[in-house]
């Protein structure tokens, strides 16, 4: 019986692996938690393959240390029984700016590669390793569409465990806010308004639009679309800059076709999105050979998170009307439907909810299990919000660990909570848990 837990590989959110541009010699950082050179990492209109501005090579280059070095060392600690029998835990650096479908692709190659690296490990040869060579799974923010998109391409045969923290798999408002205004609250630093133009042209953004039921809220009397992947529902100064984009960077500017291809281009981003989005609502894992119980569902809760949108029909076309009342956190509330109005600061609870897990499985985590000792993680927070330091919290780091070693609970220092609505009998986490009470209670 094998006693190592398999490798595991840590999948970062949208914007926290570091872009290098490797046509210049030495290679020269063009995104990081510090440098943001916004015009030189902007994809082409013509080929959203490749940057606008020519001749560069934009490759990812590593995570960002101050979100995921934590939780990576702790793993690798943690996990392994001895340091001459270390338990490999691999970052997957990934370029952040694509289509999710072209990222799956990549994480199929990785793990293959993964695999074969630890197959040459003397301690997981002599257990045995290669007879059922398997990883596990981490993924933070959009790295869980990315898993749960690889399960639905490639199936499960690979995988043992999943653990997804704080993933947007229904969408977030505040993405719409970022194409809006540049400002967005998706886990970071207040950017700069010029950063509206990089996101509405950034494919992968539009992935993590909001297609839950509830939230999107149209003026009364109007005959605008409820389908937010619907161009017709969306601000003209967006796709103007789609417009003026192509005109900008495109090969044929100044004609009279610039126009129609900047429709086009911004029907193309909304359609890719929508159709991914359709695979992820339709995703059965047990068609795909993967176990739902072998999937770590972890939520951000009890943190002030836009839960709804509202358009309003103007004279000048759709308008997404931006207020602070529209921030709520109902956590701490005995009625169900109040209580689910709150999540992580950056992705509502109702966008964190996959179909593909059942509902009573999920585990919710707020600000209040930082430790006593984690000041610098909470100071951490008020800089990049709740959603963007989840994976440095520590209880999550033990709890990750006891999943993937199948370890008991001997020190009582792992714990969750339910989500709204369900009970102490019938919450059913992958692993045994204490259920963590709350002020309400």
């Amino acid at each position: 019986m094998r006693t190592l837990p398999n490798p595991v590989i840590v999948i970062p959110g949208i914007t926290a692996t570091s872009l290098q541009n490797q046509y210049s010699l030495p290679s020269e950082t063009l995104w990081s938690a510090i440098t943001k050179d916004i015009t030189r990492i902007q994809l082409h209109p013509g080929n959203l393959d490749f940057e606008a501005l020519q001749p560069t090579i934009v490759r990812a280059d590593q995570l960002y240390k101050i979100v995921y070095e934590d939780m990576v060392e702790e793993l690798r600690y943690d996990l392994s029984l001895s340091p001459d029998k270390p338990v490999p835990v691999f970052p997957f650096a990934y370029d952040w700016r694509y289509p999710l479908d072209r990222i799956e692709l990549e994480l199929e190659i990785f793990i293959d590669d993964v695999i074969q690296r630890t197959k040459l490990l003397q301690h997981y040869h002599s257990e045995k390793y290669g007879d059922d060579p398997k990883v596990c799974l981490v993924g933070h923010s959009m790295g869980g569409l990315v898993i749960a998109g690889y399960l639905d391409r490639y199936g499960g045969e690979k995988v043992d465990k999943i653990v997804s923290i704080a993933s947007p798999f229904r969408g977030s408002f505040e993405a719409m806010v970022k194409m809006a205004t540049g400002t967005g609250d998706m886990g970071g630093p207040p950017p700069k308004s010029r950063e509206r133009v990089m996101a509405r042209l950034t494919p992968s953004l539009y992935y993590l639009l909001p297609n839950f039921e509830t939230g999107i809220q149209i003026s009364n009397n109007s005959q605008l679309p409820r389908d937010i992947f619907d161009r017709r529902l969306w601000q003209r100064s967006i796709v103007k800059t789609v417009i003026d984009y192509v005109n900008q960077h495109g090969l044929k500017p100044h004609e009279q076709s610039v126009h129609v291809e900047g429709l086009a281009l911004f029907d193309a981003l909304l359609a890719r999105a929508k159709a991914y989005r359709d695979r992820l609502d339709k995703l059965d894992l047990n068609t795909k050979k993967f176990d739902p119980g072998n999937w770590l569902c972890i939520v951000g809760v009890g943190t002030d998170t836009r839960v709804r949108m509202k358009v309003k029909n103007t004279r000048d076309g759709p308008q997404f009307m931006l207020t602070s009342k529209d921030r709520l956190n109902g956590w701490e509330s005995t009625d169900e439907a109040t209580q689910r109005k709150t999540g992580d600061g950056t992705v509502h609870f109702e966008g964190a909810l996959p179909k593909f897990i059942p509902y009573e499985s999920l585990v919710c985590v707020s600000p209040d299990d930082y430790g006593f000792w984690e000041w610098r993680d909470m100071g951490l927070t008020m800089f990049t919000g709740f959603h963007g330091i989840l994976p440095n919290m520590n209880m999550l780091h033990r709890l990750i660990v006891r999943y993937f070693k199948n370890a008991p609970d001997k020190k009582k220092n792992t714990w969750g909570r339910p989500p709204p609505g369900v009970t102490d009998a019938d919450w059913n986490p992958p692993l045994e848990l204490q259920m963590k009470t709350t002020k309400r209670d």
